[in-house]
This record gives C-alpha cells, sequence and structure tokens, in this order.
C-alpha cells in the first residue's frame, strides 16, 4: 500500500495549521495594546492653555467648540448642580448638539428642521425645513451659519444618494448659498475662508466659505462620516475605510495616512471626529479602541482596547483624553501614554462625545441619561434624566443640555 498520498496531505494540513497559527499570534500581535511614550511627538508645552474665560458671554461656535474639536472650557462659573431656566421642544431626535454665538442657539433636528433660538427664552426666532435628514451640528461662520444635511429618507440606514451644505444669514435664516454633495453626516468646519465636510462618497471637501464653490477635494476609500478637526495647517479626518487621514488644508495634498490596527484580517472604522493637541491626534475606532497618532507623521503613538466600540469623539483636557464607549464605561486616558486614569461604569452604551466645562466632563447614554464626573477624578458629581449623545455646550451664562429631544437651558442653582 502506497501511504505517500496520506503522508503528502498530513503535511499540507501541518503547514496550513502552522500558517494559520502564525497568522492568529501575527493578528494578535498586531492588535495589542501600545504604550505610549510621554515625549515622543508630545509637546504639551508648545500648546499654552486657554486664558480662563471672564463671566458672561462665550461662543461655542462648531462642533468640539474649536478648529482642534477639544470641547473644552474653563472658568465661566457654571457647576453643578443646576435649575433648569427653560425648555424647548424639538419635536424629534436631537442627535447633535447646538452651536451658540451672539445669544442665539442654532440647530437641526433629526429629520430635518433648521432652527435659531432666543438663548434667554428657548423661542424659535426662525425656522427652515430641509425635507431631509439633519445628522450634524451646524459651524459659525461670521455672519453665516452653515450646516449639513443628508438624504430625504431618514428612517432609512441609507437615507438616499446625495446631501446638502446650506449657508444661512445668522440674523434672518435667508439661504446665502446651497451645495450639492454626497450624502452628509459630517459637522462643517470653518477656517481661513473655507468650509471642510466629509460624505460617504469617501470625499473630503473644502467649499468658498462666501460662495460655496469647491476649492479643493480628495477622496478616501472609504465613506466620511467623521468630521474634520484643524491644527498647524492640516485637516484630520477619519473614514470606515480604516484610516485616518491628514490633509494640507489650504490644498487637499496628502500628508500622511495612518490605520487603526488590524483585527483577523480587517481594520475597524472610523466614524469618531478627531481631536488635535499636544501635536497629537486622537480619535475612537469601531475596533473598540482609542488611538493616538502623531500630528506630524501619522505615526501610531498609543492606542488602548476598551470592551466595544467606540463611536464617541474624545475630549482632550489637562493631558487627558476623555471618551466613552459601546462597552458601558467612560474613560480617562493619559494624552501621552494612553494609560487609564480612571473610569466610570455608567448604565448604558456611550455614542456622542463629551464636553468639558469647568473642570466637569459631561457625557450621555442610550439610557438617557446624561452624567457630570469631575474631569480630574471620575468622582460622580450630577446626573440629568435625559440625554441620548453629545449633551452640553455653554455660552458663559447657561449650559444648554441636548436631551433625546428637547434642549434644557440650565443656570448653576443658587
Amino acid at each position: 500500500m502506497n501511504n505517500r498520498p496520506v503522508i503528502g496531505g498530513a503535511v499540507v494540513l501541518l503547514a496550513l495549521g502552522a500558517g494559520v497559527a502564525a497568522y492568529v499570534l501575527h493578528v494578535r500581535h498586531a492588535g495589542r495594546n501600545v504604550v505610549g511614550s510621554p515625549t515622543v511627538e508630545f509637546h504639551p508645552a508648545r500648546t499654552p492653555k486657554p486664558p480662563l474665560q471672564q463671566a458672561g458671554a462665550i461662543t461655542w461656535p462648531t462642533y468640539g467648540r474649536g478648529a482642534a474639536r477639544l470641547r473644552t472650557v474653563d472658568g465661566v462659573g457654571l457647576r453643578p448642580p443646576f435649575r433648569r431656566v427653560w425648555t424647548w421642544h424639538g419635536g424629534a431626535l436631537l442627535e447633535f448638539p447646538p452651536v451658540v454665538a451672539d445669544g442665539r442657539l442654532f440647530l437641526s433636528t433629526f429629520d430635518g428642521r433648521f432652527y435659531a433660538l432666543d438663548a434667554r427664552t428657548g423661542r424659535a426666532l426662525w425656522r427652515w425645513n430641509s425635507n431631509r435628514c439633519g445628522w450634524a451640528s451646524p459651524a459659525i461662520a461670521g455672519a453665516l451659519v452653515i450646516q449639513t444635511f443628508i438624504g430625504r429618507r431618514c428612517a432609512l440606514d441609507v437615507p438616499g444618494a446625495d446631501g446638502e451644505v446650506v449657508a444661512f444669514d445668522r440674523r434672518t435664516g435667508a439661504i446665502r448659498w446651497r451645495r450639492t454633495i454626497g450624502p452628509t453626516e459630517s459637522s462643517p468646519l470653518v477656517a481661513d475662508g473655507l468650509v471642510y465636510v466629509g460624505d460617504w462618497s469617501g470625499r473630503v471637501t473644502a467649499l468658498d466659505v462666501h460662495t460655496g464653490v469647491t476649492r479643493w477635494a480628495f477622496r478616501t476609500g472609504g465613506a466620511v462620516k467623521s468630521s474634520a478637526a484643524l491644527a498647524g495647517g492640516r485637516i484630520f479626518i477619519g473614514s470606515y475605510d480604516g484610516h485616518v487621514y491628514a490633509l494640507h488644508a489650504r490644498t487637499g495634498r496628502l500628508v500622511w495616512r495612518a490605520s487603526s490596527q488590524p483585527r483577523l484580517g480587517s481594520h475597524g472604522s472610523f466614524y469618531s471626529t478627531p481631536t488635535a493637541e499636544y501635536d497629537r491626534v486622537y480619535i475612537g475606532s469601531t475596533d473598540g479602541k482609542v488611538y493616538s497618532f502623531g500630528a506630524e507623521t501619522g505615526r501610531l503613538r498609543w492606542s488602548r482596547s476598551t470592551g466595544s466600540y467606540v463611536y464617541a469623539s474624545p475630549a482632550v483636557w489637562r493631558q487627558l483624553v476623555l471618551v466613552g464607549s459601546y462597552d458601558h464605561v467612560f474613560y480617562a486616558f493619559d494624552a501621552a501614554t494612553g494609560a487609564v486614569r480612571w473610569s466610570f461604569p455608567a448604565n448604558d452604551r456611550i455614542s456622542g462625545a463629551a464636553s468639558v466645562i469647568d473642570g466637569v466632563v459631561y457625557f450621555s447614554t442610550f439610557a438617557h441619561r446624561t452624567y457630570a464626573l469631575a474631569a480630574a477624578t471620575g468622582r460622580l458629581l450630577w446626573t440629568w434624566p435625559d440625554g441620548e449623545y453629545s449633551p452640553v455646550v455653554t455660552d458663559g451664562r447657561r449650559l444648554y443640555l441636548t436631551g433625546r429631544g428637547r434642549i434644557y437651558a440650565l443656570t448653576t442653582a443658587r
């Protein structure tokens, strides 16, 4: 009897088994947590701390407050507990928070109605119905307020084949220009005369802020549901192709492209909006990790696993990266190394970005509760029985908390 075919088959199976084992080990190694350096591409001294705000009016002009999307402000004198001043009923889900400037709030409802509200009373000053879906925060651009709208079928996973960017006169609500792009849930960023947005076709586009004319466009390898952050003359944005891109802000030229760590032959996607600080870029991924990349090089500086998806966008405050996960936990990571400084178990999944106001970090969960924690320690200070995504912005006079379908104006209880 000839045993050579049997022996040969066994050798092939052993080789295949060894190959699979080697691949699994490689993927596990590639997907490991990476510990960061406190000195390599980490320069907190180069980013001066903003001065404490004087009591009184400030602006919150874009998603994340500033171009770097830090989501923080200190010194406004608003700390829990709070009392309610007014409540505005939106009549639909509010997935993204408003922006605030000059005594007005601007926001879109999930079903595409766009409002200007009086910050003192919550009364609607004007409104516009897009007949689309509103899945983003607007941005203030001088006398304009600019909002993105996605397709017309809000209840569907794919709401339509196109989207729109609309620039309004923020005093009257008159439309100054409109531009059709791919389906977009990207919160616009305005800087140096340009409006930056991403869309589901994979494009990142820079539009002229005064006319809506395209100044440049860059195509990624997947849908762009993230919003752009800006620092050092570069745009940073995530894509569903598993990469974060750094683009020259004036030209759209690719500077670098970084990726999430491989997991069983695939990469996590980036819905999270990046935050740029300390010469680093911080972003969450659907692979359950939070990543830190060097802003100059795009090299991975640290990664840290949570227990589930990280759709939320990080807030950065005093060398802490503050972000929630679908694993029901809110984390404070060391901005240099990725070490967990503290964590807080919440009552459900966390999808929206946090804000830090006067050293208090606010976030909401899918169980419709908003938490306020001491940002330095994670100690629970206060809760509110509403909220779902990104909960809190301020104008320095009041805190505006976004519930599931309401906006609450709050002030410190006396």
